[in-house]
């Protein structure tokens, strides 16, 4: 969150705790997770930071992405990235990389191939077979067979889609309430001001939850593919 309601969309703006910094702090996070394992006694700090760990291993574990060798230590690091980035975009003057389309697609796109292309080594003819549903009339078979085709290929677009215009929307919104309000303290009455103040308070805390949903629902979309792996 920058100082003007567009700045958050500026990758190039050299502020305090800027992207690079991010990246290295959030890479720091998830060596901490994995090596969590080998400690003797864990203190409630270690057990906070290990939860978003144990909350992808539970999903996994329900899918066949748990016959993928190190798929969960993938989606593990996907998302502890992606709660460490949205959550550092709400601090002001941090740079939220998850609101740019390059960073998002940058995360769904290899997650997506490695998926199709692991599926498609392994077994070629039942991934070939699953683009077409079972039952499904002759005469509709190439009309069927493309838009399966197409469904499968949009899906790294709509993962990043969802992600930058969620987050960007709402560093958006605000910046333009926080605009408001730094100009209600100079222009506008005691109540304007608190009301903007009340406002900002229930708008951070929703983007707050906001911040969180979005890493834990693209990486289950992620683990919802490996559904699809052939095997």
């Amino acid at each position: 969150m920058m100082v003007d309601i567009f700045s958050s969309f500026d990758d190039h703006n050299m502020v305090f705790l800027s992207f690079v910094s991010l990246l290295w702090a959030g890479t720091l996070w998830v060596m901490v997770l994995f090596s969590m394992d080998y400690w003797v006694i864990k203190s409630r700090w270690s057990i906070l930071l290990d939860s978003p760990k144990q909350i992808i291993y539970s999903q996994v574990f329900r899918s066949f992405g748990k016959n993928l060798g190190g798929f969960v230590n993938l989606v593990v690091g996907l998302f502890s990235f992606l709660l460490l980035t949205n959550l550092l975009g709400l601090f002001p003057y941090v740079f939220s990389s998850t609101s740019h389309l390059a960073v998002t697609f940058s995360l769904a796109f290899p997650f997506w191939f490695s998926l199709i292309l692991s599926g498609f080594m392994n077994n070629m003819y039942a991934f070939t077979a699953g683009l077409l549903p079972g039952g499904a009339p002759t005469a509709l078979n190439p009309f069927l067979v493309l838009v399966e085709s197409l469904s499968i290929c949009m899906r790294p677009i709509t993962l990043s889609v969802r992600l930058a215009a969620n987050m960007g929307a709402g560093h958006v919104v605000l910046g333009l309430i926080g605009t408001y309000l730094s100009s209600s303290f100079f222009c506008y009455s005691l109540l304007i001001t608190l009301s903007l103040i009340f406002v900002q308070v229930i708008y951070f805390m929703f983007e707050f939850g906001v911040s969180l949903i979005q890493g834990y629902v693209f990486s289950l979309l992620v683990t919802l593919y490996a559904d699809e792996h052939t095997h």
